[in-house]
């Protein structure tokens, strides 16, 4: 009897609680607080320490003849072939470091390594920024085995708030068709949950970051 009434009585403070139903709590945030724990690097140094993590290969240049030197020694290292980049500064400073690149979209198919800019370097994440609006367009960020970055210091933003915000200022009413946010080569999982690095896209990621502070001009 006694479970009985136990029962009867939990019973009707369901009934109760279905009848008289209470408004759930609102939490109201405040999107002016910061959620992030602030970054005490510098931005190049935060975004190279969270690069390396996800298995980028960073490479500081002082200037652009730096960049020229350092391309050079890695291209030469890595003998890497098959070179494409679609803009036209970039097919300059390949040709200064004497690697042969071609611009033709009939060699796209064949290319090995694609050379690009970017629209922004994201510190706290150590991710890169591209868009369609870039000459290299959807594809070059994709379809090579090795995808070269050159990037300026100046591009580097702390969150991912502030790269869109650089779009959007950037671009006002054409904004891109494709906005996308790289960090690290292309990862995807296997059989029996195995990491596979680059089976569906890039394989290895680089970026050379030419210093462009002032002080350093």
């Amino acid at each position: 009897m006694e479970e009985s009434t136990s029962k009867e009585k939990m019973l009707k403070s369901i009934r109760n609680a279905l009848i008289h139903k209470s408004e759930p709590p609102v939490v109201v945030g405040n999107p002016e607080k910061k959620i992030y724990v602030p970054i005490t690097e510098t931005l190049d140094i935060a975004f190279a320490e969270e690069f390396t993590k996800v298995n980028g290969n960073f490479v500081y240049c002082e200037d652009i003849p730096t960049l020229i030197d350092n391309l050079k020694a890695i291209f030469l290292e890595n003998n890497w072939s098959a070179v494409f980049t679609a803009d036209p500064q970039l097919e300059k400073v390949l040709k200064a470091a004497e690697i042969p690149c071609s611009t033709s979209p009939n060699d796209f198919l064949k290319t090995k390594v694609g050379v690009t800019f970017c629209e922004s370097l994201v510190a706290r994440v150590g991710a890169i920024v591209i868009s369609s609006k870039q000459t290299a367009g959807r594809k070059l960020n994709i379809y090579p085995e090795t995808h070269v970055v050159v990037a300026m210091a100046s591009q580097i933003v702390p969150d991912i708030q502030v790269a869109l915000k650089v779009l959007r200022e950037k671009y006002a009413n054409q904004y891109p068709s494709l906005v996308s946010i790289i960090t690290g080569p292309s990862v995807s999982f296997g059989i029996e949950n195995l990491k596979v690095t680059g089976a569906t896209g890039t394989r290895n990621l680089f970026v050379f970051l030419v210093d462009d502070s002032p002080e350093n001009q």
